[in-house]
């Protein structure tokens, strides 16, 4: 019996589907982000087509920056009849916060490798490298 998308994926048809290596989808197996399938009876596992929705919910997710932990409890609110619309949005809210802070901290490291670049003529011996100077905490 060939299997389809009505009635399900091999591990290889699957992880080619979402675009990622079937590693990958026995990855988020061991990390419970993803149910194991059952097997078919010739011994393969047969993962149904909302596999698919899954694992690109969770690729999509990382792609945002969101931590296999905040996936996992992002998948956990999905299924949660009481949770609401408000509460993804507050999760996202924090994650974008989040990203938002470590923009400015890249900014600011940009900033200070600028100025260190700048500092240095790069024809100066190795002894009197100010790119040295300041990493070794002599310069400001």
């Amino acid at each position: 019996m060939a299997l389809t998308k009505a009635n399900g994926f091999t591990i290889s048809r699957l992880a080619n589907e979402v675009g990622i290596n079937l590693e990958t989808v026995r990855f988020y197996e061991r990390e419970g982000l993803l149910e194991k399938p059952p097997r078919n009876r010739v011994g393969y596992r047969q993962y149904p087509p909302e596999s698919t929705r899954r694992l690109r919910f969770i690729k999509r997710a990382q792609e945002l920056g969101f931590s296999l932990k905040e996936i996992r409890e992002l998948l956990a609110l999905r299924a949660s009849p009481p949770a609401s619309c408000a509460e993804i949005r507050q999760f996202a809210e924090a994650k974008l916060a989040e990203v938002e802070g470590k923009i400015r901290t890249l900014e600011s490291m940009r900033k200070s490798l600028r100025k260190l670049v700048n500092s240095c003529p790069g024809r100066v011996p190795l002894s009197d490298c100010p790119i040295l100077e300041c990493l070794d905490g002599d310069e400001a």
